[in-house]
């Protein structure tokens, strides 16, 4: 199976760690980020790999080689200039099957063979990983009609909503929807589709999930690892 990992993106939110690292090279433990993600996708069956680089591109290439010692075939896509997270889709060629697309940051358990195989049966052009988020506002929420009635009073809300993980199974034909050398993110490919009456499903997931995007996220993650490595890189699956 196919794989797009990108890993272009300057990582301003992670600053200062990466000024002189792009994010996917920070350590988990004795681990890079790329490393377990690159191990994964071996274990899940995904041995046909590009990576989509440009902030230092040589940094990860001269880590990550040919992919050979982590199991996976490994091919760069480089963009001179920043093209989103869905630009470089359009520079990479070979896309001719359904493909994950995933960011070369994100530490999580989700079975991703498991999510490929549900979105072929889905039928849909794209189908979104989700993971459920919850959030409390700490505030009495006022709610009132045209004429400054209070209709309601909701002291200190949680709201309940889907995230995306960063992770997609996609068909080959969303690559209309993507015009080669314009800049292009993820989300507008999502409405894009959406807006030509093309499906998009999502695939819930409960299990762990972190987004490495900012510090704090970040150090949790290096506190988190040891005890989730086991589950993050199953040995038996391993090559």
């Amino acid at each position: 199976m196919k794989a797009v990992i990108l890993a272009g993106g300057k990582g301003r939110r992670l600053r200062p760690y990466t000024t002189v690292l792009p994010k996917p090279l920070m350590p988990l433990g004795d681990l890079p980020i790329i490393e377990v993600v690159l191990r994964q996708l071996a274990a899940y069956g995904f041995d046909d790999v590009v990576m989509a680089v440009g902030y230092l591109a040589e940094l990860l290439m001269a880590v990550c080689g040919d992919g050979s010692r982590f199991g996976v075939r490994l091919r760069y896509s480089r963009e001179e200039e920043p093209l989103g997270t869905a630009g470089p889709l359009a520079l990479i060629e070979g896309l001719d099957d359904t493909f994950l697309v995933m960011n070369g940051d994100v530490l999580t358990t989700l079975d991703l063979a498991a999510l490929v195989a549900a979105h072929r049966r889905s039928g849909a052009l794209a189908t979104i990983a989700t993971h459920q988020r919850q959030q409390q506002i700490n505030y009495g929420i006022v709610e009132s009609d045209g004429a400054n009635r209070i209709t309601a009073y909701i002291e200190k809300p949680v709201y309940h909503y889907q995230v995306s993980m960063g992770i997609y199974a996609l068909e080959p034909a969303v690559l209309r929807f993507v015009p080669r050398g314009q800049y292009l993110d993820l989300p507008d490919l999502v409405r894009r589709l959406l807006a030509a009456g093309h499906p998009v499903h999502a695939y819930p997931f409960d299990g762990y999930w972190m987004d490495i995007g900012r510090p704090d996220d970040y150090e949790r993650a290096v506190e988190e690892f040891d005890a989730m490595r086991p589950l993050l890189l199953p040995s038996h699956r391993l090559p």
